[in-house]
């Protein structure tokens, strides 16, 4: 039992190593704070633009619409502006950050190096995983609490605990789209097949959303 408890905790902290080396490299390679910034500027716009939408067709429309009611915008148009913003260009982020965590290891030959030390194959992709999802964390709620914030200025303040069940959930979808570009990643061992994975994925479940007895079960669905 000695010798079996002195490998275990070599892969638990070959784990926490692993996982300390993947958000390091995160920030070095300024992929925590270009998502960060990416996520700040969707939660700050976001309630600009559900507020100033009418006055913005207005002024570019003119005359042309003088028959169609716009109607006033209120908070919840600047949550549903929020989730809309967080869907597309949340997903995008997704999967980018996951499309060569796997894949460009294998290129470049550093993941052999790595799994020929102490460390598990499941060590090596949950440190990916966390990390991944780490990022995300960090976006979503930066964006979340931006917009939160210029929502109860704009308009007016709203429960924090719903917001943190819209955080929460943004997540969970951004995370469908990270965890399918991420097996991609796995399986394909190239960045392009793994983007091109993440990506069609997206698209053919985006598309499957618009089926009313479908849309419940898909990421989509999480609105």
């Amino acid at each position: 039992r000695g010798p079996r408890s002195r490998w275990d905790g070599c892969r638990v902290n070959g784990l926490s190593v692993l996982l300390r080396k993947e958000l390091l490299e995160s920030w070095r390679t300024l992929r925590l704070p270009i998502v960060g910034g990416l996520f700040l500027l969707v939660g700050l716009t976001s309630p600009l633009l559900a507020k100033f939408l009418p006055e913005i067709i207005e002024a570019a429309a003119g005359d042309q619409l003088p028959s169609i009611p716009i109607p006033t915008p209120v908070a919840a148009d600047a949550a549903d502006q929020l989730w809309k913003n967080l869907a597309q260009f949340g997903a995008i982020a997704a999967i980018v950050l996951a499309m060569s965590s796997v894949a460009a290891e294998k290129e470049r030959g550093t993941a052999a190096f790595v799994l020929s030390k102490t460390v598990s194959r499941g060590a090596f992709l949950a440190s990916k995983i966390v990390a991944i999802g780490t990022v995300l964390v960090v976006g979503v709620v930066l964006a979340t609490a931006v917009a939160w914030f210029y929502t109860a200025v704009l308009f007016e303040p709203l429960p924090v605990a719903g917001w943190v069940a819209f955080a929460a959930l943004a997540w969970l979808g951004l995370a469908v789209w990270a965890a399918i570009t991420f097996a991609g990643s796995v399986v394909t061992g190239s960045t392009a097949a793994a983007a091109g994975v993440g990506f069609v994925g997206f698209l053919v479940l985006s598309i499957a959303s618009a089926i009313p007895t479908v849309s419940h079960y898909l990421p989509g669905g999480l609105a």
